[in-house]
């Protein structure tokens, strides 16, 4: 005889439902699929309301990676039950358990829309990109939509408890994903390793029902869900730290996961043009420096993270070359930024390894600056050869900030970060437009350097420039990284 479907179902005995309000930090992008447009990557939107819509799928998915990375370090993918029992087995196993964790679509405001546009860029000519192969001109410029900074989405999630299952390890493990995605640790959507997609939770909310209990279970039944606004929901309990809603302690969880982190602080010893498409001009000038939205609702001018990594890994490629042939820098910049360009064969597409943030440019001088076209053949004006431009300014207050994190490094590609730190710090190493001309140019402030690697003491170095001292705590480790650059490029 067959066993009672009853047998095998799960015997819930209590629901957790947790609530949290998610704010965007920087530009997001939740894409739809859709390329056929007038945009190349629109975002998604609610086929009834119009409004932002974040999938629970895209939430579950960033969570059970943020756990996986951190109990077992970056690209281990190695089974955890718990993981397993909180999100389900992996694809593909066709035995894996049911999830535990519900989440559900998160349907936000009516978007407010920022666009941008992208363009890669030659590193040989410093141009835009033009492929000219196979009788076919293609070009590499691309355009997409992301939601502003400051827009909201409200997040539901139930967590179902098994009798059978180890209930303190599910609660543990789901408090410690939330607790990253409080903390602004993961990012959602499209080019999270380039500063989009940065978020945080505040607010959070829980409510558990103990279904074993009369009272509970009629409560549970009777609540209008999602949320507990209705006269018939008991107050769910509310405060900052999702542990101690949740009733477990975080505490001697290990971090596993393998970083060098560089957060610096540079003086804009120039002026900065990193051009804005889109509506950016209509404000007047014909080119204006890129402004986003931040949480607030105020545009400020941004260094955008995919600039600023475009310019890092043209430069590193610059560096590679003068040591090692053109194939074996370009695999080692490819595994560190990931391929710039798929060309078949056993080339696979690789996530980078290096995460670069967008961030705001801090005390600018906007100014707007008018400037001719010269006649190269008459040395006189240009006829219509009159623009202006508005870049953002430096004086001694503004202050521009570089965030970098790079995943599972080597000493060598440490090394290779410090050069390109130097470069930035000197003024020898331009962001943005128009370098030839001046702008772009950084002068180095202070740094903090973070290095946690497996089976090594975790490392913190810190670079102060005062007056014209450049004051280093660990020279000595710094040169080591450097030298094992110059040491181990292939030739």
């Amino acid at each position: 005889m067959s066993a009672h479907p009853l047998a095998k179902s799960r015997k819930i005995c209590e629901r957790w439902v947790v609530e949290g309000d998610l704010v965007l930090q920087t530009p997001t992008h939740l894409g739809n699929g859709d390329s056929d447009g007038i945009v190349d990557m629109p975002l998604l939107l609610d086929e009834v309301t119009g409004k932002a819509l974040l999938p629970g799928t895209s939430l579950a998915g960033a969570l059970r990676n943020y756990l996986r990375e951190h109990r077992h370090g970056f690209g281990n993918r190695q089974s955890d039950g718990l993981i397993e029992a909180l999100f389900g087995g992996d694809k593909g196993d066709d035995k894996g358990s049911q999830s535990a964790l519900i989440i559900d679509d998160a349907l936000g405001e009516a978007p407010r829309i920022e666009l941008r546009d992208g363009v890669r860029i030659d590193p040989v000519t410093r141009t835009a990109k033009i492929d000219f192969s196979n009788g076919k001109t293609r070009g590499y410029k691309y355009d997409l939509q992301l939601l502003e900074a400051g827009s909201r989405f409200p997040l539901r999630m139930e967590l179902l408890i098994d009798a059978n299952a180890d209930q303190q390890g599910l609660k543990q493990m789901l408090a410690l994903a939330l607790h990253g995605l409080a903390a602004g640790e993961i990012a959602i959507g499209l080019r999270k390793r380039r500063g989009f997609g940065e978020c945080k939770v505040t607010n959070w909310r829980v409510q558990r029902y103990d279904l074993r209990q009369p009272t509970d279970l009629v409560a549970w039944l009777t609540a209008e869900h999602p949320g507990w606004n209705d006269a018939s929901s008991r107050p769910a309990q509310a405060g900052k730290e999702i542990k101690d809603l949740l009733d477990v302690s975080l505490e001697g969880l290990e971090d596993k996961r393998s970083l060098c982190s560089i957060r610096a602080k540079f003086i804009l010893d120039s002026s900065l043009l990193i051009r804005a498409g889109f509506g950016e001009q209509d404000r007047g000038p014909d080119t204006v420096h890129l402004h986003s939205a931040r949480p607030g609702g105020q545009r400020k001018p941004v260094l955008s993270g995919t600039s600023l990594a475009g310019a890092l890994r043209h430069r590193a490629e610059r560096i590679l070359r003068t040591q090692s042939n053109i194939a074996r820098s370009a695999a080692m910049i490819d595994d560190m930024f990931g391929p710039a360009e798929i060309t078949g064969g056993k080339q696979k597409a690789k996530a980078s390894r290096l995460l670069v943030k967008e961030t705001v440019i801090d005390n600018p001088v906007d100014r707007v600056q008018n400037r001719i076209r010269i006649d190269r053949f008459t040395g006189s004006v240009h006829g219509t050869g009159l623009f202006n431009e508005q870049p953002v300014f430096g004086k001694d207050n503004t202050l521009v900030a570089i965030e970098l994190t790079l995943r599972n490094p080597t000493k060598r590609e440490i090394g290779l970060l410090l050069l390109l730190l130097k470069d930035l710090w000197t003024s020898d190493l331009p962001l943005g437009g128009e370098a030839s001309i001046g702008r772009g140019r950084l002068k180095g402030v202070e740094a903090e350097i973070k290095i946690s690697q497996e089976k090594a003491s975790p490392l913190t170095i810190k670079v102060v420039q005062e007056s014209n001292r450049l004051v280093i705590s660990d020279r000595n480790a710094l040169e080591s990284f450097v030298t094992t650059l110059q040491s181990e490029v292939p030739q």
